[in-house]
């Protein structure tokens, strides 16, 4: 249940016909002037815009070529096409931490960007963002960090007083230190008979959940299948069908149009946000509901959601050049840069302690001082593993809890289901 599928992370590029070249463009060209032309290819929204302006100004021998695909779910499938071919990828690729995972197994796809210097940068990478890349035997760097799913929880102020709840972020916070005040809070949202949902999706509680259930999910550290057996799982899997069953869920597919219009008609009063979710909130919602959503605590201690890296393909034809703009783009001021254009939070704990950062307020969410809470979240969360079959695991347990919120399974049947599929897809 790759919680990014559709609209995620990092970079915004208004493409027209780039998008056409997207697919057949290897990158690393020689303009007539002799310039090396790059080309970095990303999804969603990495704000890079005017940080690739600067590099350039300051590289004048280097184009850069920004090439974006919206939808995370289209992506995936063209960078795996475009790996596999060996040509297309361009030079700079955005991944994912889902599909990052699964390329570790491939790392001769992509240069070693520990031969290109990136050796000396690993104190600008919080220490588990940094292993995520690196090759078990320390050797291969695939990719340097952008930025990580920092998590807090978006909330509607609105219809929190039109339910009768505090609308105060410290004291809306203070209703779920657990997801057990969560669900009491819901109940009580619910009760008051607002016309809105509690919550979007159990998907959304679903992973946040899940992934403080510990320092593993699906997999062990020998990617052994553990979804069975690991009561972590089977708690969180619990806690979201208890909500389900409570009437909290207002049962909408994330990236659907029904999810994106629940924001501006305030159809749900809350959503698990990442960092990288403010933004989609503010676009979807318009500015006709400014001021109306905030953002508190998350309930639990600390929580990541997605995140991503820069890597350069294997297939590049200026790698020591793609190299520099990767790290570039993802050094503590690019990343500080990066989170004032598009909110993605900082995976450099130098970004996260800058002020720039640290004492970030969001208008739009009613001046919520999103450095400070997502800062919080990101330190006090705890790295898990995640298997190179993860995703699709995690899709099949997410397809399950909506069947479940259909009223297509009862709840215990959808878990036997999952896990038969989860057994199924690793033994493939």
């Amino acid at each position: 249940m790759r919680i990014r599928k559709a609209l995620a992370a990092p970079v915004v590029l208004a493409v027209g016909v780039a998008l056409l070249a997207a697919g057949c463009g290897g990158g690393g060209e020689e303009a007539a002037d002799g310039k090396v032309t790059l080309t970095i290819k990303t999804f969603g929204q990495f704000g890079y815009d005017d940080l690739i302006k600067s590099y350039e100004s300051a590289h004048p021998d280097v184009q850069v070529k920004q090439e974006n695909i919206a939808k995370l779910a289209d992506y995936t499938p063209k960078l795996q096409q475009w790996l596999t071919a060996g040509s297309g990828a361009g030079d700079v690729v955005a991944l994912e931490e889902g599909i990052l995972i699964k390329l570790m197994g491939k790392p001769d796809q992509f240069v070693n960007l520990l031969d290109q210097g990136a050796g000396e940068l690993k104190g600008n990478f919080l220490d588990w963002k940094w292993q995520q890349a690196l090759t078990p035997d320390g050797k291969k760097l695939v990719g340097l960090g952008t930025d990580i799913g920092a998590q807090g929880m978006c909330y509607r102020t609105d219809l929190f007083a039109k339910a009768g709840l505090p609308t105060d972020r410290a004291k809306v916070g203070a209703l779920w230190p657990t997801w057990d005040g969560y669900l009491a809070a819901g109940k009580k949202f619910v009760a008051a008979g607002t016309g809105a949902s509690f919550f979007d999706t159990a998907g959304g509680v679903y992973q946040n959940i899940l992934m403080q259930q510990g320092d593993q999910t699906y997999f062990d550290r020998s990617n052994k299948l553990i979804a069975d057996s690991n009561p972590g799982v089977r708690a969180a899997w619990d806690q979201s069908v208890a909500m389900v069953g409570a009437g909290l869920s207002g049962k909408l597919q994330m990236w659907s149009p029904a999810w994106n219009a629940g924001f501006k008609k305030g159809t749900f009063a809350t959503i698990p946000c990442p960092a990288w979710m403010l933004g989609i909130i503010k676009d979807q919602a318009g500015p006709e509901n400014a001021g109306k959503w905030d953002v508190a605590r998350v309930p639990g201690e600390g929580a990541v959601r997605g995140g991503s890296f820069l890597a350069v393909p294997a297939q590049s034809k200026h790698p020591k050049e793609a190299a520099e703009l990767a790290k570039f783009l993802t050094s503590p001021a690019g990343q500080t840069a990066a989170f004032k254009a598009k909110n993605n939070f900082p995976s450099a704990p130098q970004a996260i302690d800058d002020p720039a950062v640290s004492g970030a307020v969001n208008a739009y969410f009613n001046n919520a001082p999103v450095g400070k809470i997502f800062g919080q979240s990101a330190k006090d969360l705890k790295p898990v593993y995640l298997g190179p079959d993860n995703q699709v695991v995690g899709d099949g347990i997410g397809d399950a809890l909506t069947a479940v919120e259909q009223g297509k399974l009862q709840p215990d049947e959808a878990w036997t289901k999952a896990m038969s599929d989860a057994k199924r897809a690793v033994d493939k």
